[in-house]
C-alpha cells in the first residue's frame, strides 16, 4: 500500500465511523441511514479535511463539514434515483432508496438529509470557537450556494428539464455539469478552507484555489463518469452501463467521443493541479485528482 493509498483510507475511515453515529433510529432514519452508509469513494468529505490539513488545520476540524456535505450530496442521489427524475433501480450495487422504502419515504428521507446536513454543519466545534472566527456560517453559506438553482439543483434541472433542447454543446453541457456534479466538490474543498481558519486568517486566493481544483477535479469526474457509464463494468461500476442512452441523455461522449474525453480529462487534471502548486503540502490532493482520472467506478 502506497502512502497515498495509507492516508485515503485513514481519511476514508475517520468519515465512515463519523457517519455511523448518525440516524440510529428506525422509520425514517432507518431510510436516510440506508443511503448515507451505503458506501461510495466519500470523495468531498475527503476533500474538506484534506484541504483543511493542507491550508494549515488538521483534517478532523473539518470532518462535520465533510459530513454534512456527505448527506447532502446522499440527499440529491435519493431524489435523483426517483421515477421523476432518472428512475434508476440500482445505486452502488444496492436497490436505490425509492426501490426498498417506497417513493414517499424515499422522498422524506432525502429532505431530512438535507435538513441534517446544514444541522451538522453549523453544530461543529472546532479550534474557531476560541478565535472568534465564524467557519461553520462561512461553511453552512458555502453549501447553500453548491445546493441551490446556481448549483446543484440548477444544474439538476437543466440536466432533466431545461430549456427544452435535445441536443446541449460540449460548452453548455460543461456549465450543467460545472453546477449539478461541481457544485459541491467545490463546496467541499472550500468549506475545507474555511475550517482553517482556526490557527490563521484565511486569504481569498485560498479559496479560489481551491474553487479552481474542485472545478476541473469535478469537470473530469463527471467527463470519467460518462465513459464508464459506456464502456465501465457495471459489476464494479455499481449501476446499469448504457443508463444514460437508455434514458435519451446527451453526454460527453456522445459529443467528444473516447479518446476526446480522455484528452479532455488529462486537461482538467493540469489545471487542477497547476491551481494548488504553490502550496506546500500538496501532495496528497495532486495524486488524489490523477487516482480520480484514472477511476472505474
Amino acid at each position: 500500500m502506497t502512502d497515498f493509498e495509507k492516508e485515503l483510507s485513514a481519511a476514508k475511515a475517520l468519515v465512515e465511523k463519523r457517519l455511523a453515529e448518525f440516524f440510529p433510529g428506525d422509520g425514517l432514519q432507518a431510510a436516510m441511514r440506508y443511503s448515507l452508509l451505503a458506501g461510495g469513494k466519500r470523495i468531498r468529505p475527503i476533500l474538506a479535511m484534506k484541504f483543511c490539513e493542507a491550508a494549515g488545520g488538521a483534517m478532523e476540524e473539518a470532518l462535520d463539514f465533510g459530513c454534512g456535505v456527505e448527506m447532502l450530496h446522499t440527499y440529491s442521489l435519493i431524489h435523483d434515483d426517483l421515477p421523476c427524475m432518472d428512475n434508476d433501480d440500482l445505486r452502488r450495487g444496492r436497490p436505490t432508496n425509492h426501490k426498498v422504502y417506497g417513493e414517499c419515504v424515499a422522498t422524506l428521507a432525502g429532505d431530512a438529509l438535507q435538513a441534517a446536513a446544514f444541522q451538522t454543519v453549523l453544530s461543529a466545534e472546532g479550534p474557531w470557537q476560541e478565535k472568534g472566527s465564524f467557519a461553520p456560517a462561512v461553511a453552512a453559506k458555502i453549501l447553500a450556494e453548491a445546493a441551490g438553482e446556481q448549483g446543484m439543483c440548477g444544474g439538476q434541472y437543466f440536466d432533466t428539464i431545461g430549456d427544452g433542447k435535445v441536443l446541449h454543446t460540449a460548452e453548455e453541457l460543461t456549465v450543467i455539469n460545472n453546477k449539478k456534479t461541481g457544485a459541491l466538490l467545490r463546496a467541499a474543498c472550500m468549506m475545507g478552507v474555511a475550517a482553517s481558519s482556526g490557527h490563521r486568517v484565511v486569504e481569498e486566493r485560498c479559496f479560489e484555489a481551491a474553487r479552481v481544483y474542485a472545478t476541473n477535479v469535478g469537470l473530469a469526474f463527471q467527463i470519467r463518469d460518462d465513459m464508464l457509464d459506456v464502456v465501465g463494468d457495471e459489476a464494479v461500476f455499481g449501476k446499469p452501463i448504457g443508463s444514460d442512452r437508455e434514458e435519451g441523455k446527451v453526454t460527453f461522449m456522445d459529443l467528444l467521443g473516447l479518446e476526446g474525453c480522455r484528452t479532455a480529462v488529462e486537461e482538467c487534471t493540469r489545471r487542477a493541479e497547476e491551481a494548488i502548486l504553490s502550496w506546500p503540502d500538496h501532495d496528497f490532493l495532486l495524486t488524489l485528482a490523477h487516482s480520480l482520472e484514472e477511476r472505474k467506478k
